[in-house]
């Protein structure tokens, strides 16, 4: 019987101990460890089994683009009319180092141009802005005490959308369906909608639903306000069905040859996925987008037949159509890049914000009673905020408006596992500063991901020897608002 010496057993067996700690490694980034893996064993948006029970199947986030003032829309504070126009350094010192956006334009304290009623059963105080959103309180849980890091359009969108400050990073609906895949083998699992008014994308463009260093098949597939919804949508004309069939067979037997050395590559493989993908969704895109299907009292419900909302109205309808399609995450923003095309009134706070409303409060109000109706609202996580909120005194000029606030802004969430006629956190008499159970954007998250199933801290990704996740290394979930 042959004996090995020491050195011989470490030459012989060293590879082997190599081996299980690269198990290891593919295993936590999801990489075959088998030769006898396949593209379909790698399909990147393949329903996922999700970490918890999930609350909700779906989230439907409508991006209030610019930031919208919580003193003005949701988070009624009548101390504002006592205040009124005398120096925000009289009520806190500490203005002179945390003012908005233009330090020079700084005016007195300045009451809501609108008026409050309380709603619902649970008696919550609406502004006038919201005259169909109001009956809709006792669906709604409302985070009033959010606070964020930048008072700075491009990186308060970064940070909303993607935890962290600045580009380059995966955003919420990339890391969800990266953790969830999609229910739908024919559409995206992550659909985006811009403001189709001419007036541009939020700022950040693209990089706000981007997937950063996630694989690119998890990025947000925007839909085009005018002209052809997705690219490359519609077959060409000199190609029949069976033609452009045998074409993506031929493809994709190609791709299979060249993939079969190359099985570590889920780029490669999510960029074949894709081809397949962009077939079924000739079919199945069409029919979803196809908003006449709908019967005439629906349209009307979101307001198709009003000129002020239509084009929101046909947004959220279609959000609707793609939920009930297995669709994962739809974000639809509201307002476009410049100052007064979206809710960023630095002028005029109660003609900006007079707009705005009257353009979303009838749609988002129909999605949420068709929702309802259909018995899609207890699995369908709706949430209506922006990147941050608004000052309590007047930005000066002839028609006042107010400046960017990061340190308090309101969000609200209805459906999908949440308890609603709640109100978490509050915010000074004048709502100036979060004070009461401060919500940071990563709980927001943290909250989120909970609802849909994840687990915040499980959900990780290994990029550059780090382990990132959406929450980076904070978040709290808000269990008072969960039912």
């Amino acid at each position: 019987m042959d004996f090995l010496d020491r050195r011989q057993w470490l030459r012989q067996s060293g590879m082997g101990f190599g081996l299980v700690a690269l198990s290891s490694m593919l295993y936590e980034e999801r990489l075959p460890t088998s030769s006898a893996a396949s593209l379909n064993d790698l399909h990147p948006l393949v329903a996922q089994k999700s970490h918890l029970q999930p609350r909700a199947k779906s989230i439907i986030w409508l991006f209030i683009n610019g930031g919208p003032s919580q003193v003005d829309t949701w988070d009624y504070k009548p101390a504002l009319a006592r205040w009124d126009g005398k120096s925000i350094r009289d009520f806190d010192s500490s203005f002179e180092d945390t003012t908005g956006f233009f330090r020079h334009e700084v005016g007195g304290l300045m009451r809501s141009p609108f008026t409050f009623r309380q709603y619902g059963e649970c008696g919550k105080w609406v502004s006038s802005l919201f005259p169909h959103l109001s009956r809709h309180v006792d669906e709604m849980a409302f985070i009033h005490s959010g606070y964020s890091e930048s008072n700075n359009h491009s990186p308060a969108l970064f940070m909303m959308n993607c935890g962290l400050p600045r580009m380059g990073y995966p955003c919420v609906g990339s890391w969800i369906t990266y953790g969830l895949g999609c229910e739908s083998r024919s559409l995206p699992a992550f659909v985006v909608m811009s403001d189709p008014l001419d007036r541009g994308l939020p700022k950040g463009h693209a990089a706000n639903w981007g997937a950063g260093f996630l694989p690119s098949v998890y990025q947000g597939t925007w839909i085009k306000p005018k002209g052809e919804p997705i690219d490359n949508l519609n077959r060409r004309d000199h190609l029949t069905d069976g033609q452009q069939r045998r074409h993506l067979d031929l493809l994709t037997r190609l791709n299979r040859r060249h993939f079969e050395p190359r099985q570590e590559e889920l780029e490669l493989a999510a960029r074949i996925e894709s081809f397949e993908l962009a077939y079924r969704m000739q079919s199945a895109a069409p029919a979803a987008l196809e908003l006449q299907q709908e019967p005439a009292h629906i349209q009307r419900l979101y307001g198709l037949d009003d000129k002020r909302c239509a084009h929101f109205a046909a947004q959220c309808l279609t959000a609707r159509r793609l939920v009930e399609r297995g669709v994962r995450f739809i974000q639809i923003y509201s307002g476009g890049t410049e100052n007064q095309r979206s809710w960023d009134g630095h002028k005029d706070i109660a003609g900006n914000h007079r707009q705005f409303a009257a353009e979303t409060d009838q749609p988002i109000a129909g999605l949420l009673a068709d929702l309802r109706q259909r018995g899609m609202l207890d699995e369908t996580l709706v949430v209506w905020g922006g990147e941050f909120g608004r000052l309590p005194i007047a930005q000066t000029g002839d028609e006042p408006g107010r400046d960017h606030n990061p340190h308090a802004f309101t969000f609200w969430l209805a459906g999908g596992g949440v308890k609603g006629g709640t109100s978490y956190g509050k915010t000074d008499e004048v709502g100036f500063k979060a004070t009461v159970d401060r919500v940071h954007v990563n709980d927001l998250h943290a909250t989120m991901l909970h609802l849909m199933g994840l687990d915040h801290t499980q959900l990780t990704y290994t990029y550059n020897g780090r382990a990132f996740r959406l929450t980076d290394v904070a978040g709290r979930i808000i269990h008072r608002i969960i039912a």
